[in-house]
Formats: C-alpha cells, structure tokens, sequence
C-alpha cells in the first residue's frame, strides 16, 4: 500500500510566506554578515576587560557584565537571523503597531514608578537586570515609518505636506516624549534617521535645507538651555583647563588613548578602566580598545564600520524597490552615523555623549534591536538582483554547439 503524502500544513505555509524562499548569500550580505559577527565578538571581548574591575568591585565577580552582555548578543544573534529571513516589505504592514507600541512605551516609561530612574534619567522600563530602552524601538519604528510614507507617496515627495510633513510629524512625537525623559543624544539619533530617509527618498534639498537649520538651532538650544548639557557642550573645546572636573572623563578618555600608542599595552592590561575612566564598558569603550589593542585596534573598529556604511550603501543603490532603498539608507545612517558621533566624542573632536557605539558598547536593548535594523539591512541584500555570470568553462561556438575555452 502506497503511504499518502500530505501537503504542508497551513502554519507552514504561512511561516514560508512569512520567511521566504530559501536565503541566498550574496557578497553584499556576506560582507554584513561578518562585519556584524566579528563587531560582537569584538564588542563581547572588550566588554570583559574593560567592565571586570568595575564588576569585581559591585557584584563580586568580574563576569558579571560580560554574561550578561553575553546572554544579550546571543538574543541579537537570533534576531539577527530571524529578521533576515523575513521579506522586508512585510514591515510595511506592520508599521502601525510599531508606532503605538514605541508611543506607548515612550509613554509609559515617563510614569513614576513604572519607568526606572538612573542618575536623573527615566528612560528604562522592567525590573532588575532585565530592562528595555523605548527610545531603541523608537528609532527601528521611525525608520519603517518613513520608508513606508515615502515609498506610498512616491509620486508627490515634492509636496512638503504629503512627503516629509509626516515623517517630521512622528520625529516631533517621538523627540519630545525622549527629551522629556531626558535623553537629547537619542533625539540626534532619530533626527539621522528621519534626515537620511527622507534625502535619500527624494525631498528636495530646499526642505532638507530647512528642516536640517530647523533641527540644528532647536538642539543648539536645548543645548544651551540647561547648565549639564551647556557645560558638556563647551568642555570638549579645552578639557584640560578643567581635568579634574567638567574635563574629567574626556581627558581620562584621551589619556587612555594616548597610552596604548601604536599597538597599545596589552589585552586586559590596560589602567583607564581601574575607576581612572567613568563608563569603560559602555560610552567609552573605544578608549579603552585604544589604550590595549593600541592604534592598531582602533583602526580595525574604524575599518569595520567603513565597511558596513560601504556595504550598506551598496545594498541602497541595489535594492530591488524603493522601500529596499530606503530601509538599507536609513539603517545604514543610524549605525555609522551613531559611530561617528560616539568615536568623534571618545577622541574628544565632539561633546560628550551618552550615546553607545554600536554591536560593540554593553547595553542589551540597544544591541538587540542594532541586529534587528541589520538584519532588515541584510534581508535587502538578500533580496538585491545579481549580475549575470558568464561561464569560463564553455563558450558558444558559431555553429551552435557549446566547447571549452
């Protein structure tokens, strides 16, 4: 008797629909791929040395901030996966739940005693060690929202109100919930975002001209509004005359890199993190790769992130529609653009921020949802047309048949 074969059932189905064909790996994702894995390796090893006295000295054990950061990566490493395998235009379906979401949490994490506060900041939500940054969906919701608007209205970008207008609109939200809490380096982060999507999605550059003098007089003066933030601002310009002070962490941070010279003292061997440096394993990690693997290992950092923004505007120029477009631009502005301002402030050419380098600084929900905009990132390359390739081992011969070359 013949056994009867069954079709696949419906769930399987829908989770083909869902995940797509089987993934190709094509060079573009290769290159995202592996720039992201070694970034977290790299970023998990730092981590452990640059975080082991402060964890010895608070917790008893200096693995603590590494097994913690090490639990976040491998979630950001199924993430990764996850959303990689997932076509990117199902996004677009879904961008109204992820703005009422974002809202919502923005919202709530501004309530006393739901939000939790550090140092003056309410900015997380959840309890203990297992906490959640609302600002980190904020920016993976603005990037989807604008390259769905801008993708839809295609055809009228050049009417201020039908193309840019509500991008802005849902920036404006966003950035006065995140000011609020406070966190004004977030909102320079959400701004890259929404001016990255919308130049590359066509607006003209007369609006971009606006909005970006707009944008750069409202965070001057918020800036300049309140005595931490104008103090922050200012120091980066002559922290020596102030070092002990104002100065403080800035000329640790060029100290630290100072020392490591060309191949830096040694892995683990570095001084800055024995409480010399404020934020080692967080803010301020590319000092202490500069003070142990030397110039040499922040040259590596730097390459790493030319290669992905390189990548990543390679995966832009290729994708198969607008949206793809779009998304991959928007991704990649978010990950080099947070990289310049926090390696430009690691090497005191920016203010001080609170903003962390990313895949490499500890930090769980800003690691997991960096892997979820570079997994949407490598989903585009997935799915990005491939040229042609011509065999070397045949050739067509005039009279039809095929013989070697």
């Amino acid at each position: 008797m013949v056994a009867a074969v069954s079709h696949p059932s419906a769930a399987r189905r829908r989770l083909r629909d869902v995940l797509g064909p089987a993934p190709r790996r094509p060079p573009a994702f290769v290159v995202i791929a592996a720039v992201v894995g070694v970034l977290n390796t790299v970023g998990l090893v730092m981590i452990l040395s640059a975080s082991s006295v402060a964890a010895l000295r608070s917790f008893g054990s200096s693995w603590y901030f590494f097994n913690r950061q090490l639990a976040w990566s491998l979630v950001g490493v199924v993430v990764f996966v996850v959303v990689s395998r997932i076509d990117y235009r199902i996004w677009m379906k879904g961008v109204l739940p992820l703005l009422i979401l974002a809202f919502g949490s923005l919202i709530v994490v501004l309530v006393p005693h739901l939000g939790i506060q550090v140092d003056g900041a309410r900015r997380w939500l959840g309890m203990g060690s297992l906490r959640f940054q609302p600002s980190e969906l904020a920016k993976l919701a603005l990037l989807v929202f604008a390259a769905s608007v801008l993708t839809r209205r295609a055809d009228s970008v050049d009417d201020f109100h039908r193309g840019a207008k509500p991008v802005i609109a849902v920036f404006a939200g966003f950035a006065v919930l995140v000011l609020v809490e406070p966190d004004l380096d977030s909102t320079i982060v959400l701004a890259l975002i929404a001016l990255s999507v919308i130049a590359v999605g066509g607006v003209p550059l007369r609006q971009i001209g606006w909005l970006a003098m707009l944008g750069l007089g409202a965070a001057s003066v918020l800036s300049f509004a309140v005595p931490y933030r104008r103090r922050r601002l200012l120091v980066f310009l002559h922290p020596w005359d102030d070092a002990g002070n104002t100065g403080y962490q800035i000329a640790q941070s060029l100290i630290a890199l100072g020392s490591g010279g060309v191949d830096g003292v040694g892995l683990g061997s570095g001084r800055a993190k024995w409480a010399f440096l404020p934020n080692p394993h967080t803010d301020f990690i590319f000092a202490i790769v500069g003070e142990e693997l030397g110039l040499v290992g922040c040259l590596m950092i730097v390459a790493l992130f030319v290669g992905f923004g390189l990548a990543g505007l390679h995966i832009a120029r290729s994708a198969p529609d607008r949206l793809g477009m779009l998304l991959a631009a928007g991704v990649t502005s978010w990950v080099v653009g947070q990289a310049l301002i926090n390696i430009g402030a690691v090497i005191g050419l920016l203010p001080v921020s609170g903003i962390p380098l990313p895949f490499l600084s500890a930090g769980g929900s800003a690691l997991v949802f960096t892997m979820a905009a570079a997994g949407i990132l490598a989903n585009v390359a997935r799915q990005c047309p491939q040229p042609e390739r011509h065999s070397r081992s045949a050739v067509e011969h005039p009279s039809g048949r095929r013989r070697r070359a």
